[in-house]
């Protein structure tokens, strides 16, 4: 039952505990608000028959109706003190979970998945859906549950005392159910129509702020927001027509409703009239008539929110199903050669982008990528620490497979440095640490010396403790790379990659970063991408890969000596020093 409960709404154990507790304490409540029609019928019945029989005496006097409503309503209270600790507050327990599991199942997918989605829309997934969660299953999904059975309890009783009487009160509820029911395929494609516009809105205000810079470059401004313009309003149209009908089922039916009342009264005054009950029977029905209807008209407003919810519950649901890299935990290599063994990837089926590629990065070596745009170089640095998972051949680390290896522990022997820098809204300091969180103010201020972060730190007015913005938006890119090679620096894993490590660098700092690079890798294995052929001319190893393919390897001198590939990058970079415009 719990793993049903789990899958249906997306639910941890605990989670799905909870659900079935908050379920039991709203049954509860809406039970113990049922007193005030039982206090009703327990007064009635002591002092109405004294109205018809005036030889018939009070059992109970005044006093005893007044504490009997006080403990009423105490146990109400009570009851709704239980209700509101095992809906709302473990709901919001189980929202933060939620958003925890979902961060810790982002982290545990390869970056193909990351490749695939949109940032808006797994945004949208963690923070957005989970709201929709937490608030619907706080407000009504235990409350749909808990309505049912209580209904269902009340109509037992009710039937049991008068079957005439019930069946005319509750005929028209089947019939209401079932109007809601029957729209439920028209309510799921209007939600999910209307959301997937939503997103489209989130996914263009998204690339509006991403690329604000090329946007006012190239005087777009306008063509931009007629589109986001337009796109609002399709899902302003959207939102209204999903209202409609929504709203016009759920109204239609609580219409129907209404007509259990003048049931109860038709059926009721005809009964009396026939002498099958008394007035007393006839106005029980009549108060039953006037609050049960109230939790019924509940349960189809929260079923729709159900119907709702059902597309963010999938969404989540799809997320937790998708496969995660693991691996062994414990990683002991006796070495950090890396060997691509006749590697084959490809981002999309039927796309590929590494054929067949086979090659060695000993340890103690710089082995140098290199090749046209496009060729896969950056693919290969990124394989080679599992940050997407191979489809064919094998890659191997210290004679082991890294598809075997869990990727933090594989990670924590890797360095990296990437041409796209990522860095946080935080202090210069913080962002080298990321490399060796426990390392020292001291430590960290060594590796940015090595890295050449020194200088311009010091003209900044807080120094190393300076918070950088956004990405690092208060630095130029040379800084931005610099303080990546820092990081890589204080790391100090045994093996480093570099992806155009110096490509944001002046001549002057480029030449003073290959200085800090030379004591990065001294004794490690190096994989480096440059697209600059001096830059990768004293490596040990230099790998040309065309379209994904390897075309030649060997040191700078054997590459010349055989006049493939290589050999023309070499001459054409040397030819375009002599440009001039």
């Amino acid at each position: 039952m719990l793993k049903t409960i789990q899958k249906r709404f997306a639910l941890s154990r605990k989670g799905a505990k909870d659900f079935i507790k908050g379920t039991l304490f709203t049954t509860l409540l809406n039970m113990a608000l049922m007193l005030s029609a039982v206090f009703m019928f327990l007064f009635l019945d002591d002092y109405l028959h004294r109205v018809f029989d005036k030889s018939a005496t009070i059992t109970n006097g005044l006093w005893y109706y007044i504490l009997l409503g006080i403990v009423f309503m105490l146990l109400m209270f009570a009851i709704a003190i239980f209700q509101y600790r095992s809906t709302f507050t473990t709901v919001y327990e189980e929202s933060a979970n939620r958003r925890i599991s979902l961060a810790e199942k982002l982290r545990k997918l390869p970056l193909a998945f990351f490749g695939e989605k949109n940032l808006s829309d797994l945004t949208s997934t963690i923070m957005e859906d989970s709201t929709d969660l937490e608030h619907t299953f706080s407000h009504a999904v235990p409350q749909l549950f808990a309505s049912v059975i209580s209904i269902f309890l009340i109509a037992i009783g009710l039937f049991f005392y008068n079957w005439q009487l019930s069946l005319a009160l509750f005929w028209v509820v089947p019939v209401a159910a079932a109007i809601i029911v029957l729209s439920k395929r028209i309510q799921l494609k209007e939600f999910l129509s209307g959301y997937r516009i939503k997103r489209k809105v989130s996914e263009q205000i998204q690339e509006g702020l991403e690329t604000i810079q090329e946007i006012k470059s190239y005087n777009q401004e306008a063509t931009y927001l007629h589109e986001l313009n337009k796109t609002i309003d399709d899902y302003e149209k959207q939102l209204i027509r999903g209202e409609l009908f929504v709203g016009g089922f759920v109204n239609t039916s609580q219409s129907f409703l209404k007509l259990g009342l003048v049931s109860v009264i038709i059926v009721g005054a005809n009964l009396i009239s026939s002498g099958s009950i008394d007035i007393f029977t006839y106005l029980i029905f009549l108060i039953v008539a006037s609050r049960i209807y109230a939790p019924v008209s509940e349960v189809f407003n929260n079923l729709a929110a159900l119907f709702y919810l059902d597309v963010r519950i999938n969404r989540m649901n799809e997320m937790e199903a998708l496969p995660i890299q693991q691996g062994n935990t414990e990683f002991n290599p006796e070495n950090f050669d890396i060997v691509f063994d006749n590697v084959g990837f490809s981002y999309q089926e039927g796309k590929q982008v590494i054929q067949n590629v086979s090659f060695t990065a000993k340890q103690g070596e710089i082995t140098a990528l290199v090749g046209p745009s496009g060729g896969g170089k950056s693919t290969s640095a990124k394989l080679a620490a599992r940050f997407w998972d191979i489809d064919k051949g094998r890659i191997l680390l210290g004679g082991y497979d890294i598809r075997e290896i869990e990727p933090e522990t594989l990670l924590k022997n890797y360095a990296v440095v990437f041409q796209d820098v990522v860095l946080f809204n935080a202090s210069i300091m913080d962002n080298i640490r990321i490399g060796k969180r426990d390392a020292s103010d001291e430590e960290v201020m060594r590796a940015a010396k090595l890295a050449q972060c020194d200088e311009f730190v010091r003209k900044m007015p807080e120094g190393y403790k300076t918070i950088i913005g956004e990405n690092g938006e208060t630095l130029s890119g040379g800084e931005r790379q610099r303080i990546s090679i820092a990081r890589a620096l204080l790391k100090d894993a045994p093996i480093v990659l570099l992806d155009e490590a110096t490509a944001a660098l002046d001549v002057e700092n480029e030449t003073k970063i290959q200085t800090a690079i030379s004591e990065l890798v001294r004794n490690k294995t190096v994989l480096i991408i440059a697209h600059r052929m001096r830059t990768v001319a004293k490596a040990d190893k230099i790998v040309v890969l065309e379209e994904g393919a390897l075309a030649e390897e060997g040191t700078h001198d054997e590459l010349l000596s055989q006049n493939g590939p290589y050999a023309k990058m070499w001459r054409l970079q040397q030819e375009s020093l002599g440009w001039t415009i």
